[in-house]
């Protein structure tokens, strides 16, 4: 595994593991014929989605938030050139997505439709995300991921052996809610909430998608992304300078949206409730 070197981070040592968490949230998803999820303009889970749709053969459609916009974004007419068909909603409609109100407008619009949430976040993408910790290779104390929906932070949680912990870091500003969303999620998932986890919310530099010049000048040194994994690391490596995680931590970073993982047919998930070995 690659490690990422900086020289605020002390003893600490930071190994970068890199996994497609979307394939992991859409594993135990599979099954339907016809899915319907949500995202922005540019969602990776929308991406995500459509991928697997042509993958395996099922409908996908697509709930954009906003107003249409042609020609397509890449994000977009990658998506549609999977087949997945796209829909809009006015930013109003869109705040309402989670209600019963609109899934039964969806569903008389779309007829019959596994409604995914925004970002994949629900039970059965916990159970997938759960099998992460599983395929890590090599020796670790703490394991960090970015959070957005709360989705893999809740699954890593879960599948986390004995003694280890999980870190998440906030994207959004004003994130405190998602404590309360990661709680429900393993809930939903194992009927429990594990202790193991926390989430930062103090290194978002700004909300989703936005930046700062330090923000930029460390994702351009060490080529990440800004939105989720240059924060998430740059939270580590300020955490660290602080004294923040024991001297000799070992600290694994999940670097997240990478095309690593391939979204596999439906099978036996993982999780604290499995009985297998960690």
């Amino acid at each position: 595994m690659e490690e990422l070197l900086d020289p605020a981070l002390g003893s600490v040592r930071v190994f970068l593991m890199h996994d497609d968490n979307k394939a992991r949230k859409l594993r135990y998803n599979l099954g339907h014929p016809r899915v319907l999820t949500f995202g922005g303009a540019y969602s990776n889970h929308i991406r995500a989605v459509a991928a697997a749709g042509r993958r395996h053969g099922f409908e996908t459609i697509g709930v954009i938030r906003g107003e249409e916009r042609l020609p397509l974004n890449p994000s977009l007419a990658y998506a549609a050139a999977c087949g997945m068909r796209l829909d809009y909603l006015d930013r109003v409609s869109y705040r309402r997505k989670h209600t019963p109100e609109m899934a039964a407008r969806l569903r008389e619009r779309w007829g019959d439709v596994a409604i995914l949430p925004e970002g994949g976040s629900n039970a059965a993408a916990v159970r997938g995300c759960a099998e992460l910790p599983a395929d890590i290779p090599v020796g670790y104390d703490v394991v960090c991921c970015p959070v957005g929906t709360g989705g893999t932070l809740a699954g890593i949680a879960a599948g986390l052996p004995p003694g280890r912990r999980a870190l998440g870091f906030a994207v959004l500003k004003g994130a405190g809610f998602l404590a309360g969303e990661v709680a429900r999620l393993q809930r939903e998932a194992y009927g429990r909430v594990s202790d193991n986890w926390e989430i930062d919310v103090d290194h978002h530099f700004g909300g989703y998608a936005r930046t700062t010049p330090e923000l930029d000048a460390f994702a351009a040194r060490h080529r990440v992304e800004r939105v989720y994994v240059a924060k998430m690391l740059l939270g580590i490596v300020d955490l660290a300078s602080r004294g923040a995680f024991p001297a000799g931590t070992r600290v694994v970073a999940v670097v997240t949206g990478q095309p690593s993982t391939p979204v596999a047919e439906w099978g036996a998930p993982t999780g604290f409730d499995s009985g297998e070995p960690r």
